[in-house]
């Protein structure tokens, strides 16, 4: 079993309507609030070689990386540390700090408790106006299929090509790119931590459309053989960069960076050249 099929057992408890986005989202005066949660372990989440700075790093990027996905921007960062040694708290607690001063936010507190196995929870909140949230829902048929930045870098760095390392493990969370997004029209949003291909799938849940992409035109590590390349932009994970959509008559505001990688269709599927792509990426499993 995988994370998303026991998503089904939380749907069919808490709701649906409440999973679908990378945060919760909540009315806060004239403001939403959108709130979130990731949960790393060192032996499934942090490569090896990581330091424990990068540690710290990494663990706020992938809550930052959230907030950015709905166009918000963040306000609030806290960390729960379960530490097998206690020497590794500073450098951590650096690394996150160092994290938040680039991407947004502060590190307002947190937790400290004695676990087998270094765990980190980290938790963010953001603040965006009504008007300027951008959800996984909301894709229209006709609309651009876009992202940010290359893609495959860091599954690259994993499979050795080390020129990728800060990439894997300094991830940037796109903040000003979603904000950026959420006051211009994106129609929908999220982040692609877990590969391309398995958030597309994870927008198809979200939307009554589909989606149609094209390889050639999906940014991948241009010194990569072109083979591997596709594959690990593709289905690799640890991106963090932002998958969206946008009206066919978007424009992009001076200096913004994307690519158009396809458009969004009537018929309720993943198109990968005209056929059904594979659902692929990264994903905790359980055998049982």
């Amino acid at each position: 079993m995988d994370e998303r099929a026991l998503l089904q057992e939380v749907y069919a408890i808490i709701g649906k309507e409440h999973c679908l986005d990378d945060c919760a989202v909540i009315p806060c005066g004239e403001q939403l609030l959108v709130a979130t949660t990731d949960m790393l372990h060192e032996t499934t989440d942090f490569p090896a070689g990581i330091t424990d700075w990068q540690i710290g790093w990494m663990s706020a990027a992938v809550t930052l990386s959230d907030i950015a996905s709905m166009g918000a921007t963040p306000a609030i960062l806290l960390l729960a540390v379960g530490l097998d040694d206690p020497s590794r708290l500073g450098e951590i607690l650096k690394g996150a700090r160092a994290c938040c001063s680039e991407a947004g936010g502060y590190i307002a507190g947190g937790d400290i408790d004695h676990h087998t196995e270094l765990t980190i929870a980290s938790s963010g909140i953001g603040m965006v106006a009504p008007d300027n949230i951008v959800r996984r829902c909301g894709a229209r048929v006709g609309d651009l299929i876009c992202v940010t930045g290359v893609l495959g870098r860091a599954q690259a760095a994993l499979k050795g090509y080390h020129q990728y390392n800060n990439v894997l493990m300094e991830p940037r969370a796109r903040v000003q790119e979603g904000e950026v997004l959420g006051r211009t029209g994106a129609t929908s949003m999220m982040d692609i931590s877990d590969g391309l291909s398995i958030s597309l799938y994870d927008l198809l849940e979200a939307n009554s459309c589909g989606y149609s992409i094209h390889s050639e035109k999906i940014p991948s590590p241009d010194d990569v053989p072109s083979g591997d390349a596709i594959t690990l932009a593709l289905y690799g994970g640890g991106d963090f960069e932002l998958l969206f959509t946008v009206p066919r008559d978007w424009v992009a505001p001076a200096g913004f960076s994307y690519s158009v990688i396809g458009t969004v269709i009537r018929d309720h599927c993943v198109l990968l050249d005209g056929n059904v792509m594979d659902r692929k990426g990264y994903e905790h499993s359980w055998s049982i």
